[in-house]
């Protein structure tokens, strides 16, 4: 087949004049930094997800930080996540000077295997958190998580960078732990370019996150510009840090919040494409499937061992054939910091390496069309042979 030209990318946001007449709007105001459009964009998001404390912060990294230091995290306690994670998720808690335990995933997942982290948890000293990842918009098995972390008395934190708009049969992805972080980076289901939002029911950790989100003054600068009390004067009260959301940035995601679920429509009827096309088709998986997927990733795998091609020679082919795709993630334990830190090898957590060397992430995103879809699955197809089990 020839090369196409017309160059369909990995992912790409979804941005209409809607979301350009929000930030005119607020560049028109005078007022550019956090004020009354981050407060705003909290309260719909909290309203959305159904919790009553919400926190705009400047990225998911940012929100795992301020959780796990609101929860008291530090140096001498061990939190426990999976090494199928972006590295944000184990580097906040070695910036707060703890350490990392990680946990396999379960066999066929992309996400932390309960069984796995029932074993770990009844030999590890000093666990204090649990952080779940939610790989692709799959919510984990949080039924189970949650009553290991009551059994041995750990806080969970929920990474929900994928997942939003989760919805599961007990809630919102995100809302099912003591605190959740989402992502709205520029490939997310709903984007603000850069930025987060840190959700909770615990009114002390939102007190505290919220005083550690802006340097740890005791008045926020929209309080200070707009209160009758003079705006020069405040007290810095902890050494907190600089996370929060700008008014420019928090005017897109509340325009982006009200697309949502039409976003997440158009994401699982493109997934739906997929799975027609590559169910049944020897040497190809499809990705695991439960209550309330996000399909922020579609996780095809290739499968070596029943006559598939190799993941990297297909992610080569569909680039030839102008179509982007991407892996997610290299495992953490691979990776030379914890690999080193820890005393860890490829072998250390066999279920994350077997599906990392056979996974791939093709295009799902709204606006890219269900011929784009059809177009991906039939390149798929062609390279990697469609003879049906």
């Amino acid at each position: 087949m020839s090369p196409n030209t017309d160059f369909l990318p990995f992912a790409r946001p979804s941005i209409g004049i809607e979301e350009e007449e929000a930030v005119l709007r607020v560049m028109r105001s005078g007022w550019l930094t956090t004020g009354s459009e981050a407060l705003a964009f909290e309260k719909e998001f909290a309203a959305f997800v159904g919790v009553p404390h919400a926190l705009a912060v400047n990225s998911a990294t940012s929100g795992l930080h301020l959780a796990l230091e609101a929860l008291g995290i530090g140096p001498g306690d061990v939190v426990v996540t999976s090494p199928y994670t972006f590295t944000s998720t184990a580097a906040v808690v070695r910036h707060l000077g703890a350490e990392v335990a990680f946990c396999d995933v379960a066999p066929g997942s992309y996400n932390i295997d309960p069984d796995a982290l029932g074993r770990l948890l009844s030999t590890t000293k000093n666990c204090r958190a649990i952080i779940a990842v939610h790989i692709g918009g799959l919510p984990c098995d949080m039924r189970a998580i949650k009553a290991l972390a009551t059994r041995f008395g750990c806080s969970l934190v929920e990474d929900a960078a994928h997942s939003f708009p989760s919805s599961t049969a007990d809630g919102y992805a995100g809302t099912l732990g003591d605190v959740g972080v989402y992502s709205f980076y520029a490939t997310k289901t709903i984007t603000t370019g850069e930025g987060g939002m840190l959700v909770t029911r615990d009114q002390r950790v939102a007190s505290r996150a919220e005083k550690m989100r802006m340097h740890g003054f005791d008045r926020a600068a929209w309080d200070r510009y707009t209160a009758k009390k003079a705006s020069w004067r405040y007290a810095v009260t902890e050494a907190g840090y600089k996370y929060n959301l700008p008014d420019l940035l928090a005017a897109i995601g509340r325009v982006q919040l009200t697309k949502a679920q039409r976003f997440l429509d158009e994401r699982k009827a493109i997934a739906a494409i997929y799975d027609e096309a590559f169910s049944g088709i020897e040497g190809l998986e499809l990705p695991p499937r439960g209550d309330g997927h996000a399909w922020h990733l579609y996780m095809l795998r290739t499968r070596t061992d029943r006559g598939g091609l190799d993941r990297d020679t297909l992610v080569e082919q569909l680039a030839e054939r102008g179509i982007g795709a991407s892996v997610h993630f290299i495992p953490l334990h691979t990776m030379p910091y914890y690999a080193e830190r820890y005393g860890l090898t490829p072998e250390s957590f066999p279920q994350a390496s077997f599906i990392f060397e056979r996974t791939l992430s093709l295009p799902i995103w709204q606006g890219m069309g269900l011929d784009a879809a059809r177009r991906v699955a039939g390149a798929v197809l062609e390279i990697a042979g469609t003879r049906r089990t």
